[in-house]
């Protein structure tokens, strides 16, 4: 955990331009969007689903 932390506060202006230069290369402009559609499909399915259990638990 605390490797992470410290990770995390070298993570500056440029590291993040990398990154995003990286992924552009590795995917292409045109399959970025659909990366991010399943990505937040994929977060409000897993809402949906602790939401879910956490009315079966109570009940």
């Amino acid at each position: 955990m605390n490797a992470l932390l410290i990770f995390l506060g070298f993570v500056g202006p440029w590291q993040i331009a990398i990154i995003v230069v990286l992924v552009v290369l590795l995917f292409g402009g045109k399959k970025i969007p659909e990366l991010m559609k399943g990505l937040g499909t994929g977060i409000k399915e897993f809402k949906d689903a602790t939401k879910e259990e956490g009315k079966e638990e109570t009940e």
